[in-house]
């Protein structure tokens, strides 16, 4: 395919050890696990992971030895409990933590895409997260509102290095749009210095309503078809998560070890392609 169109590997090598990588889904919702999988087979190390709230991809990052730091508003795989391989490395001292509130990220990313130095919010006031932060995070200060005097928190502009996101079709020219839930995906777009859009479906240029268009094309670097790249998470409209392999997944993790190694040899290290973990799981493209 002519334009922005390149294989799924081409795409993750834009991403370099001790990136800022922007992640776009949310949960068990929208995951970009074929670039997770790709991230971890590819060796990359020391990356710091931003995502809204760490997802099943910020899990297999960091379960698969690539993180060094998650800056999120927490993790969660939903009705699944907690991230047990990222969890455990946070608690080992592995993982660097920062935590914040999910709508702090969204504006750092914000700031970020508007090309703001910080942005001011009342987001995390009295709380025990703006208090670690404080404590270990250069990118929050408490500070004073110069109209009011009352207290603020600024956040600095957050400029990840590479934004991988999930998107329902995008066109060749990298043109991206998403139905359903969007988060911060396009204030993360916006915000990276480059973007990778992992699309369920590819169509030519001006074949997607420019009214409808969440991410244009001028802030796209990479467009990757990838369908159901967000197995085993969901995509509204589209398909469902798999609780199957989702419980599969947290029964090794949990257990860690030998357990892990051999979930990770299996659907990662054991096929070369997403398309070759899909048939390794039954799901029909």
């Amino acid at each position: 395919m002519p334009g922005k169109v390149v294989p799924l590997g081409e795409a993750v090598a834009l991403v370099e050890d001790g990136d800022n990588v922007a992640l776009g889904g949310f949960a068990i919702t929208r995951g970009v696990v074929a670039a997770a999988h790709e991230l971890v087979r590819a060796g990359r190390r020391n990356l710091q992971v931003t995502q809204t709230t760490g997802g099943f991809d910020t899990e297999l990052l960091a379960g698969g030895g690539c993180v060094r730091q998650i800056i999120s508003s927490g993790g969660s795989l939903d009705r699944f409990g907690a991230l047990p391989a990222a969890n455990r490395a946070i608690l080992a001292g592995e993982i660097r933590n920062d935590e914040y509130s999910n709508l702090a990220i969204s504006l750092r990313l914000l700031a970020g895409a508007l090309g703001l130095p910080f942005v001011p919010t009342r987001s995390m006031l009295g709380s025990e997260l703006l208090d670690a932060l404080l404590e270990q995070e250069d990118a929050v200060r408490l500070e004073q509102d110069p109209f009011s005097g009352a207290p603020v928190v600024a956040l600095a502009a957050l400029h990840p290095d590479v934004a991988i996101l999930h998107v329902d079709v995008a066109d060749e020219a990298g043109n991206a749009l998403v139905t359903g839930p969007t988060w911060a995906i396009r204030e993360a777009a916006f915000a990276a210095r480059r973007t990778v859009v992992l699309a369920e479906e590819v169509v030519p240029v001006r074949s997607l309503d420019p009214d409808a268009v969440l991410i244009p094309a001028p802030f796209v670097t990479a467009v990757v078809h990838v369908p159901h790249a967000a197995h085993p998470t969901a995509v509204a409209g589209r398909y469902d998560y798999d609780r199957e392999h989702i419980e599969l997944y947290i029964a090794a993790a949990q257990e860690g070890g030998d357990a892990y190694a051999r979930y990770l040899d299996e659907y990662v290290f054991g096929v070369d392609s997403h398309e070759g973990y899909l048939e390794r799981v039954g799901v029909a493209v």
